[in-house]
């Protein structure tokens, strides 16, 4: 993926913004303000962010980013994420903004069968937002396990396993109406990461913190 490491891209608004209303209304400013959260926002070293299209009909205004983990020249992870912003509420999101992901790592075979794992996975994105403190909402989602055997001409290449976080959750409204989009990115990166298998960063040789092993044949870039 394109992108300078470390940062954001530094695209204009547009980039990765879907206006509502027929897209000629001016986004609200408690939205500007949520995404230029996450254009000026810096994750950590290992992690490329940059701005795509956001999908459309999901809400008035959103705004999308996409992001892989990178080590040694070598993709490890990579993941979608969604700002939603709705200015009359939404009933099932208990607020005016959503954040919705999807993230994908491939695994080693045995790893995947390990039947704690969605749990695990599971537990990571909801610790990610505990240790940065934030505060968040109506959270929902899956995490899948799946396994691809080849047969035929493909019969040498060895079986495959993929784990797919798809989650998505309401991130608490601050001063003006909006919300802490940047920490919530971090979180966001910090959960990239441990499926990546690298350790948190500055966790210092934490034990507590259990992380994937990298896998076997990460995608050269």
């Amino acid at each position: 993926m394109a992108g300078a490491q470390g940062r954001l891209s530094d695209g204009g608004m547009g980039d990765g913004t879907q206006g509502g209303r027929g897209g000629g209304d001016a986004a609200p400013l408690p939205f500007r303000a949520a995404v230029e959260a996450l254009r000026t926002a810096r994750p950590r070293s290992e992690v490329e962010v940059e701005a795509t299209r956001p999908p459309q009909r999901l809400a008035p205004f959103s705004y999308a980013l996409e992001a892989t983990v990178v080590q040694d020249d070598q993709d490890l992870a990579d993941g979608r994420l969604v700002l939603l912003h709705d200015p009359a509420g939404h009933d099932a999101w208990h607020g005016t903004f959503r954040l919705v992901t999807l993230v994908r790592a491939e695994l080693e075979p045995e790893m995947a069968a390990d039947p704690l794992l969605p749990d695990v996975c599971w537990a990571w994105l909801t610790g990610a937002f505990q240790a940065r403190g934030l505060a968040y909402g109506e959270p929902g989602g899956t995490v899948t396990r799946a396994s691809s055997h080849h047969f035929g001409g493909l019969s040498e290449r060895p079986p495959t396993s993929q784990i797919e976080i798809r989650a998505s959750w309401t991130p608490r409204e601050g001063l003006g109406g909006v919300p802490d989009t940047a920490s919530h990115l971090a979180a966001w990166c910090d959960l990239l990461c441990q499926v990546a298998g690298l350790p948190p960063a500055g966790a210092g040789g934490d034990a507590s913190v259990f992380t994937l092993p990298q896998r076997r044949g990460p995608q050269p870039r």
